[in-house]
């Protein structure tokens, strides 16, 4: 398939999938499914997803395992709170930016130059990562200190302004309130287009634009230079890409470096949405981050797909938790859809042997999706909202399950994870 017809298939994919968001909307009464409100907050709650997916993309694209994108988002919190409190808020991103490159830093030192196993460094940054950042408030923020003057305490930084951060797109956010007026009509799909272009358009942070802007950046680094040419060779085979003259070592630090700050990025924009460093407010979206990444089969257009999902996920269990009974319906109706697609591709295909040679598997995925839309359907005629606990585990029930369904694609560098010395033969 050529590239064009690549982004041809995406576009037909998102207005299919807007269309029956709008159908399940319609269908369940649940008008927070495509609110502006719900697509706001998906939107905030993406943005640091994506930016930890991002920075493990970066490493791993370079054969470095990075499973310590939550402790380098700790480290970019911590020092963002720490600075911007004094400095401001273009202090607390550049400060936030050199704790999580730090953080990377420390990481390709161990794996890089000291070999010691991806997986173990990894989980030493998560565990180093809140220890260092306690240790820093309890020396800088306890009482007595000029933080502590300012608001501080042991587990918080003093507050920070970042509100001159705040837009509107042009256009679509200039003048009458249009879309919200549109939105509030609640018609069929043109109520559902104007919540979810108002959602993404109005009172959004510089932070999230520029965010956004770094995944076609990526990609065209990656993708479209010699720096990237020589990067994403590094992950796939480093023992060829010495032969022909590449500087191995010296491009898997700029990799693990890079991912570190993206990673630091991600936890200054947590530092700006809550004004303040506070203890644990990564919540594991480091993990999430390096999950969305492995959905999106390590590319920044599958990683963006995967963050939206998880963000919109979150941000819908936090504005509605009726509305999460919503996924039953939406998961009945994608399941008749795929059931639709297999039975056409099984009358019209002109290849029998084949599928006569794979029937016993294709029918078996067919009868366990149809029972699985029977009982997503039946929950939700019979169950009108979830127990809260059940309601805040949504979006981590989901990143398994997107994993599991994802995992029959996926292709991993080559070279990812495996331990390189200069001169050895692999």
């Amino acid at each position: 398939m050529s590239r064009v017809g690549k982004y041809h298939v995406a576009l037909v994919a998102v207005a299919a999938l807007i269309l029956l968001m709008s159908l399940v909307r319609v269908v369940s009464g649940q008008n927070d499914i495509t609110s502006s409100g719900t697509f706001a907050a998906a939107l905030l709650l993406a943005v640091p997803i994506g930016l930890a997916g991002l920075g493990g993309l970066w490493a791993e694209r370079a054969g470095v395992v990075n499973i310590g994108l939550e402790g380098m988002m700790v480290l970019g919190t911590w020092f963002a709170g720490w600075a911007g409190y004094q400095w401001g808020p273009v202090a607390a991103l550049l400060a936030g930016l050199l704790g999580g490159a730090l953080g990377g830093l420390v990481h390709a030192i161990a794996t890089v130059s000291f070999g010691v196993d991806h997986i173990i460094s990894g989980v030493a940054i998560n565990l180093l990562g809140p220890g260092v950042t306690r240790f820093l408030s309890e020396v800088l923020f306890k009482e007595g200190t000029p933080a502590a003057d300012a608001g501080a305490g042991i587990t918080t930084s003093p507050a920070i302004s970042s509100s001159a951060w705040q837009a509107s797109l042009p256009l679509l956010s200039d003048g009458p309130d249009v879309l919200g007026r549109l939105e509030d009509t609640h018609w069929f799909l043109l109520a559902d287009l104007a919540g979810i272009l108002r959602g993404l358009t109005h009172n959004v942070s510089v932070l999230v634009i520029l965010a956004v802007l770094l995944l076609p950046l990526t990609f065209f680094v990656l993708w479209h230079t010699a720096f990237g040419l020589r990067l994403r060779s590094v992950g796939e085979n480093p023992w060829a890409a010495e032969s022909l003259g590449v500087d191995v070592y010296r491009i898997k630090y700029i990799a693990v470096i890079i991912s570190g700050a993206f990673a630091g990025l991600g936890g200054v924009f947590l530092v700006f949405v809550s004004t303040k460093y506070v203890e644990g407010q990564t919540a594991g979206r480091g993990f999430i981050g390096l999950a969305a990444m492995i959905f999106g089969n390590w590319r920044p257009g599958g990683l963006a797909a995967g963050a939206a999902l998880f963000g919109y996920a979150d941000g819908l269990q936090l504005r509605s938790s009726g509305a999460v009974t919503s996924f039953f319906l939406f998961g009945a109706v994608l399941l008749l859809v795929y059931l639709g697609l297999q039975v056409r591709r099984l009358t019209v295909s002109d290849r029998p042997a084949e599928l006569a040679a794979r029937g016993t598997r294709e029918y078996t995925l067919m009868a366990l999706a149809a029972a699985g839309m029977v009982v997503l359907f039946w929950l939700w005629l019979t169950v009108d909202q979830l127990p809260n606990e059940f309601v805040f585990i949504t979006p981590h029930v989901l990143t398994l399950l997107v994993l599991l369904v994802a995992s029959q694609r996926l292709r991993m560098p080559k070279a990812d994870g495996v331990r390189y010395r200069r001169g050895e033969q692999h």
